[in-house]
């Protein structure tokens, strides 16, 4: 490490301010600039791409808030702190986060990002406030690093971004494969064109119709309820102030666990019980490929588990019937979202009961072209599932890799 030199975090970049237009002036708002909150990143994705709001040059012109350029570093600095992101396009930002320019002569902006993600702790640290956590800009006085020169900053970079670049590419490709998997859903049980057989589309080429309380439907399909396809199972929480029954082997799941989700696969939990804990949980452990959907606070969390795992009282474990699959009830759940909601109720918080779900109406298709429908959609969710049991690996590589290369306790020669 004789190539490399201690800073403080502040001698290695401009540190920029944001700001908020008036949200009472309308002429400020709904712009085409993109303007950045804690709420657009911090998704463990390397960069953000768009905004929730945009502003306009008015905006821009009548507000504190700057133009950050694309390849620049956004950190959330109060309330949420620490969260990191480079940008992949120009955007403005708020007050609640700063940008961050390296400066060129010392440090690139692609190495500060890995280096900032390694520092976030002593960050954390180092902030203070009476109501919430703060990054001041003297924060960035009181942590040092230690830099090679631009050559090995540059290497080091490649090495972590092309694991991050595989990441991004293989979360573009799975969102193209949700949307055909919704789109599919549509055109088939939804829109009524799925292929007939001379593989046209059957309702527009003719396909006959016949009236049914949910409207009209295809010739030879039914209607039912959830209940005559599906079964369901509630879960419950082990006591909280019972150590015996938590830090154990067995996944626990919360809806937070579901809350952050980019695609409908759980690969993981927050929490795991015991034996002993997993003995005071109603809905036991559930197999892997259970579909879950979050019953209250908010409803409608979905994903299909990968792992064994219980359930808390916030879900709903739903299994398939023989002759039907978690996959069209996953989609089906997707497309019936706001039935589902008008179906719930409660005076602290609304939840869709197990009873009232299992009791909603649904059309029950004819079993050939339902087969025909799971032999497409299991092919998709299947590519979708190993990308992103990828992508776990890549993180966990990532990750790995990081602190050891930051700290140059692993030498570019050596991987």
């Amino acid at each position: 490490m004789t190539n490399w030199k201690e800073y403080k975090l502040s001698d290695l970049m401009d540190v920029i301010g944001g700001g908020t237009p008036k949200t009472k002036i309308p002429k400020y708002w709904d712009g085409d600039i993109p303007w950045l909150s804690v709420v657009d990143f911090g998704n463990a994705e390397k960069k953000v791409f768009d905004t929730e709001k945009k502003i306009t040059e008015l905006g821009l012109n009548n507000s504190s808030t700057k133009i950050l350029k694309k390849g620049q570093i956004i950190i959330s600095a109060r309330g949420t702190v620490g969260e990191l992101a480079v940008l992949g396009r120009d955007m403005a930002f708020n007050q609640s986060c700063y940008g961050l320019n390296a400066k060129s002569e010392i440090c690139t902006n692609d190495f500060l990002y890995y280096l900032m993600k390694c520092k976030i702790s002593e960050l954390k640290r180092n902030a203070h406030g009476a109501v919430f956590d703060t990054i001041t800009r003297n924060t960035f006085d009181t942590v040092f690093a230690s830099v090679p020169d631009i050559e090995t900053q540059t290497a080091i970079a490649e090495i972590l971004s092309s694991l991050d670049d595989k990441i991004e590419l293989n979360n573009k490709i799975n969102q193209e494969l949700e949307n055909l998997a919704q789109t599919l859903f549509k055109q088939w049980f939804i829109d009524f064109e799925f292929p007939n057989e001379n593989g046209e589309p059957y309702k527009s080429s003719g396909g006959e119709m016949i009236d049914s309380e949910l409207g009209e439907i295809p010739k030879g399909w039914e209607v039912g309820v959830l209940n005559d396809i599906l079964e369901v199972k509630g879960g419950t929480t082990p006591s909280t102030k019972e150590p015996l029954f938590w830090d154990g082997e067995f996944h626990w799941t919360s809806p937070r666990d579901l809350s952050n989700l980019h695609f409908p696969l759980l690969l993981n939990t927050d929490k795991k019980v015991t034996k002993e804990g997993l003995k005071k949980i109603s809905s036991g452990l559930l197999p892997k490929g259970t579909l879950l959907l979050s019953s209250r606070a908010p409803i409608g969390y979905l994903a299909i588990t990968e792992i064994e795992t219980a359930i808390n009282q916030g879900y709903i474990a739903i299994n398939a019937k023989q002759g039907f699959s978690n996959l069209y009830i996953l989609y089906w759940i997707k497309s019936n979202m706001d039935l589902i909601i008008e179906r719930a109720n409660g005076s602290t918080f609304l939840e869709i009961s197990k009873t009232n779900f299992k009791q909603i109406n649904c059309l029950i298709p004819q079993k050939n072209i339902l087969n025909e429908y799971m032999l497409q959609i299991d092919l998709l969710f299947e590519q979708l599932r190993i990308n992103l049991l990828e992508n776990q690996e890549l993180t966990n590589l990532r990750d790995t890799l990081l602190p050891k290369l930051i700290s140059g306790e692993l030498q570019i020669n050596e991987i």
